[in-house]
């Protein structure tokens, strides 16, 4: 929450850059419940149909010269196949409909965020929390089904001095439980602090004098915002592939 005084206007200035993240009720004014129908629900029900549209809808017809929608689809496929196969190897890319499925929620709900009035989901960490422990769990339970104990190897620096090996070991599980934290928030931070910003700015702008300044300033970050909502989408979806290649191969 920001407030600034106007005194030449002779009233007050007030803009609240953090009320745009409140979730609220959908229907009435009550308190909101594990079960309440919110903005959340509703923006992340949007992002899971236009997905549908692109790749359901877009796609139905498999034109061998595609459409302006399959090639979308068809570039995002290509996208993230390849940067599974890159990353993980070949054995990864039976996961590749649960990556994919990140990649694509995490993408739209980041870009219709950026709509006037819309809400933007992946700016809270109750979304992305769910997000990253569920890659946590995920990961560590393909870890321990492809390679039983020996998964455990994945902590246990071989080539380290022996002296020096129970102290790596210690810093890599560490390392390793702290992996969902800030997966999870590093996501929500980026997304949130580039809205807060633009709010900001936005407040700004009804001032008269340092209005021009403050449009352009929202068009600059608006305009990176743009590029923002892609890395991000991006870097999780990586990082999980890099989580993924630990789990399939603990001793590389």
């Amino acid at each position: 929450m920001a407030t600034e005084a106007h005194s030449e206007a002779g009233s007050a200035l007030v803009f609240h850059p953090l009320d745009q993240f409140i979730v609220k009720p959908l229907f009435g004014d009550g308190p909101v419940q594990w079960y309440t129908p919110t903005n959340v629900t509703l923006w992340m029900a949007i992002a899971v149909l236009a997905i549908v549209a692109l790749f359901v809808l877009g796609t139905r017809g498999r034109a061998i010269i595609p459409t302006r929608v399959q090639s979308i689809a068809e570039v995002f496929y290509g996208f993230v196949y390849k940067m599974i196969e890159d990353v993980t190897g070949h054995d990864g890319v039976k996961y590749f409909p649960y990556i994919m499925t990140l990649f694509l929620f995490i993408l739209f709900a980041n870009y219709l965020g950026l709509f006037p009035m819309s809400f933007t989901p992946t700016s809270h960490i109750a979304v992305t929390a769910v997000l990253g422990f569920g890659v946590f769990i995920v990961v560590t339970m393909i870890g321990f089904v492809k390679n039983g104990a020996s998964f455990l190897g994945l902590f246990w620096m071989s080539d380290a001095p022996l002296v020096l090996r129970p102290v790596i070991a210690v810093i890599e599980v560490i390392s390793y439980f702290v992996r969902p934290v800030s997966h999870s928030i590093r996501l929500a931070g980026n997304i949130m602090a580039g809205h807060a910003v633009i709010k900001v700015f936005a407040g700004f702008a009804a001032i008269a004098a340092i209005s021009p300044v403050s449009v352009l300033a929202i068009v600059a970050i608006y305009g990176l915002e743009v590029l923002v909502a892609f890395i991000q989408a991006y870097v999780f979806t990586i990082l999980t592939c890099v989580y993924l290649k630990d789990a399939l191969h603990p001793h590389h």
